[in-house]
């Protein structure tokens, strides 16, 4: 990143990628000149305002000033920051795209281009405004994509916009993957929700997050929730931008003991106090299964994943089991252990190492 190489890197959930492009920036960034030097895109709001925290942090007493572009909130105090001067642009997709159209961002002094999550933000429903930007910016800019996973499509997309890219996968040393003990708890016969409502009422030190397929599901399941006492927020992308930052804070600050979510909160998300990241609908892709579950275990933290499974949700457990390369421990709703298969041969994802280990001491000991 020092020395201007375009870049692709890939490092787990955790790892610091963070400050792997923000320490960069920092040092390049000339305070002297009030132009947008530097733009970060994230797929999310929550994102940018994470990665907006770590910039305010690290640039206090440097000069350095950074602003946030995301929708949700009025373009006024946006454009006032921009026109009053900014080194750093960190934000969403749709929004700095408006702002480019708009003209009240310019880029013409843009040195460094960086996409977080690249995965999510060269996906279908994000490359056309994010081509569309980089197309706005000068070719001379360097490029870097950061990730927590990169298949082989994101490699083929970001080949048409960087030059010559450094690739850059840092090693999964065992004692650094995270400890979360991962099962999937089979409900064939039971009321899924039920189901929830009792492993919700456990014991547990600290939070969880519970993640839906739809906002309509995540909205409807929060007011089951809320219904029979459960401290609930919850995240989706109906929400304006106010309410979604402080349905997040109840979360944060600990108000709210459980999170009801959709994938919106599947990245970026960096809560230490969450203990157990349920799934209540299967996702889609063994990508969004990996970034769930990195909700849990953070920092050298301890934490469960519990994926609900009905009949129904077989052949996609089955794609997402190829996907990390193993076949996952089964317990019934009951706690009690299920023999499984050898694991599928096929891996498009590297396994997280999480293990079966200490749940099953944990179930015993309970």
């Amino acid at each position: 990143m020092l020395e201007g190489r375009d870049l692709i890197a890939q490092a787990q959930t955790g790892s610091g990628k963070t400050l792997a492009f923000a320490l960069p920036i920092m040092e390049r960034c000339d305070p002297s000149d009030r132009k947008v030097q530097a733009l970060i895109l994230t797929p999310t709001r929550e994102l940018a305002r994470q990665v907006g925290d770590v910039f305010h942090d690290l640039s206090k007493g440097s000069g350095l000033k950074v602003t946030l572009l995301y929708g949700g909130v009025a373009y006024g105090p946006q454009e006032k920051a921009l026109h009053n001067g900014t080194h750093v642009v960190v934000g969403t997709p749709g929004r700095v795209l408006d702002h480019l159209r708009r003209r009240t961002l310019r880029v013409d002094k843009l040195q460094i281009m960086i996409l977080d999550e690249a995965d999510e933000m060269l996906d279908r429903g994000f490359a056309p405004d994010v081509e569309r930007i980089l197309a706005m910016t000068p070719r001379s800019r360097q490029t870097a994509l950061f990730s927590a996973t990169t298949p082989d499509w994101v490699h083929r997309i970001a080949s048409k916009h960087l030059v010559e890219p450094e690739v850059v996968t840092s090693e999964r040393i065992e004692e650094l993957e995270p400890d979360i003990d991962q099962v999937v708890m089979e409900v064939y016969r039971e009321d899924k929700f039920q189901v929830l409502v009792r492993l919700l009422k456990e014991e547990l030190d600290g939070t969880t997050v519970v993640f839906g397929r739809t906002k309509h599901g995540v909205r409807n399941l929060g007011r089951k929730l809320e219904a029979m006492g459960f401290r609930v927020s919850v995240l989706q992308g109906n929400l304006g931008q106010n309410q979604r930052d402080r349905e997040v804070a109840r979360f944060r600050e600990g108000h709210a003991k459980v999170l009801v979510a959709t994938n919106v909160a599947a990245r970026g998300l960096d809560i230490l106090h969450i203990a157990r990241v349920i799934n209540y609908d299967i996702p889609d892709t063994p990508e969004l299964f990996t970034h769930r579950v990195g909700r849990t275990g953070r920092m050298g933290r301890s934490g469960q994943a519990i994926t609900l499974v009905a009949a129904t949700d077989l052949s996609k457990l089955q794609e997402i089991e190829r996907g990390i390369g193993r076949k996952l421990p089964r317990i019934t709703s009951k706690g009690e252990p299920i023999a499984v298969k050898s694991a599928p041969t096929s891996a498009r994802t590297p396994s997280r190492g999480f293990g079966r280990r200490r749940w099953s001491r944990r179930r015993a000991m309970a």
